[in-house]
């Protein structure tokens, strides 16, 4: 029998309704940080803590005016590391341009509630330049990997790593073609694994991309992605390390698979689905959802692990081209058979 779950809707409300924003997890609680209620607006830069449970409160654990805030931001992406959140550039506005910091990086402490900036340590050295809709993900040790997006024109396809006890950024070797915006990476069991996004003309899929550090190489596992075999193409989606039965596992879900004719101004066509990748394996698995209660359709959202076994995920454009407001725990454990 094919893997099952439970969604559960911890709460709603309309001032967390937005896109292109960033959710991380950090000692049971998601943080919400930036985003967009009309199309290239940055909301303003206050952080919503959420408790991981059913009902749950929503706390402004920040305000925008707080000391030392970052700018107000899209399409930035976010990491939690030691108990520390860590967040990568983004628009600041209407304009393509990206919010260039030159290599730094914005930490927000959640148990101070405090803002800082993680400065490189050589000014002049290699940094990644700043771009929006990337992807980010860490080692769980001492790195933050940073991948893809679009700078002010076109998109990417390099791979960088930054040392945050050394305060030093390394590029690695690039991912393989095509350059994409709305990408997702995710780091387990020793590698990264990259997969989907938008190449500007169509949503990518087939293909899940795999970087070895220790070779500092990459491979690709292909697949079918027929929606039946393995998920179809889709941008702006998620990519996270989780465990299913017992064993390292990968889920993707959501996204966008038919880009809108407006562009970022519009929504498309948006997936509902969930899948999981057994790395021992190799196969993807489509998850059934118990109960009836579930996310509508959306892209454009973010996600994050609570645990090995628990998503949740928050907000997003739904395919009306409203913004969302609720965040989701995706529970892997409960009911969990195969």
């Amino acid at each position: 029998m094919p893997p099952t779950a439970i969604w559960i809707k911890i709460c709603e409300s309309d001032a967390l309704r937005r896109s292109s924003q960033t959710l991380t997890v950090v000692n049971d609680a998601a943080y919400i940080f930036g985003g967009e209620l009309r199309p290239r607006e940055p909301v303003e830069s206050s952080v919503y803590r959420i408790p991981k449970r059913q009902d749950a409160g929503i706390d402004s654990i920040l305000s925008a005016s707080a000391d030392n805030a970052p700018q107000a931001r899209v399409g930035a992406t976010s990491t939690a590391l030691n108990g520390k959140i860590y967040v990568f550039s983004g628009r600041g506005g209407v304009g393509m341009a990206p919010i260039e910091e030159n290599g730094a990086l914005w930490v927000l402490d959640t148990t101070s509630k405090d803002w800082s900036q993680v400065q490189p340590r050589d000014p002049a050295g290699p940094r990644p330049a700043g771009r929006s809709y990337h992807a980010m993900t860490n080692d769980g040790q001492d790195t933050i990997f940073i991948h893809a997006g679009c700078p002010e024109k076109g998109r990417l396809s390099d791979l960088w790593a930054f040392n945050v006890a050394e305060r030093t950024w390394r590029e690695l070797p690039a991912a393989p073609a095509p350059e994409r915006g709305g990408t997702s990476i995710a780091y387990t069991q020793g590698k990264l694994y990259r997969m989907n996004g938008f190449d500007g003309k169509t949503e990518q899929g087939g293909a899940l991309d795999v970087f070895d550090p220790k070779t500092s190489s990459w491979q690709t596992v292909k697949f079918d992605a027929d929606g039946s075999q393995g998920p179809g193409p889709r941008s702006v989606s998620c990519l996270l390390a989780v465990v299913v039965d017992g064993q390292p596992s990968l889920i993707t879900m959501l996204g966008e698979h038919d880009p809108s004719s407006l562009g970022h101004q519009g929504a498309g066509k948006m997936l509902d689905d969930v899948w999981i990748f057994a790395i021992h394996s190799q196969k993807w698995t489509k998850l059934m959802v118990e109960g009836g209660e579930k996310p509508c359709p959306r892209g454009w959202f973010d996600a994050d692990v609570a645990g090995d076994t628990e998503v949740v995920i928050h907000g997003g454009l739904a395919e009306s081209n409203q913004r969302l407001g609720d965040v989701w725990l995706l529970n892997l454990g409960a009911g969990m058979r195969s």
